[in-house]
């Protein structure tokens, strides 16, 4: 068999394998989010919100715009309130701390948090 015989059987198969694989679903190209935090500015305080992925996508979206269009929407929003943690081998992480009720304000800000430390899910 020849090189140019070779590389041309490559190429084909390697052709053949992009053809049957197809497009990627929306499964493989946006994972799950399993929690995502939220800091909750107030003219008071500051607070971290955690909610998970059947959450955000109950609300309709997975970033601060999301959250605060439901918040502007319901008036009302239950979710869990987040805070540093150590765990038993004394490790930091984020874990739920009791879950709270937001009501909607116009001086109420919402952005993104992210942590180095590990999110534990709440139930």
């Amino acid at each position: 068999m020849t090189g140019f015989t070779r590389r041309l059987m490559l190429h084909g198969g390697a052709a053949a394998t992009l053809m049957t694989t197809g497009e990627p679903t929306l499964a493989q190209i946006k994972p799950q989010i399993e929690m995502a935090l939220f800091k909750v500015i107030t003219v008071k305080d500051e607070i971290v919100i955690g909610l998970s992925g059947s959450e955000l996508a109950e609300i309709g979206g997975q970033d601060a715009g999301a959250v605060a269009r439901a918040l502007v929407a319901k008036s009302t929003l239950m979710v869990w309130q987040y805070a540093v943690h150590k765990a038993s081998n004394g490790d930091l992480e984020q874990a739920p701390l009791r879950k709270i009720g937001l009501i909607a304000h116009e001086s109420l800000r919402i952005e993104p948090f992210t942590t180095p430390l590990k999110v534990l899910p709440h139930a």
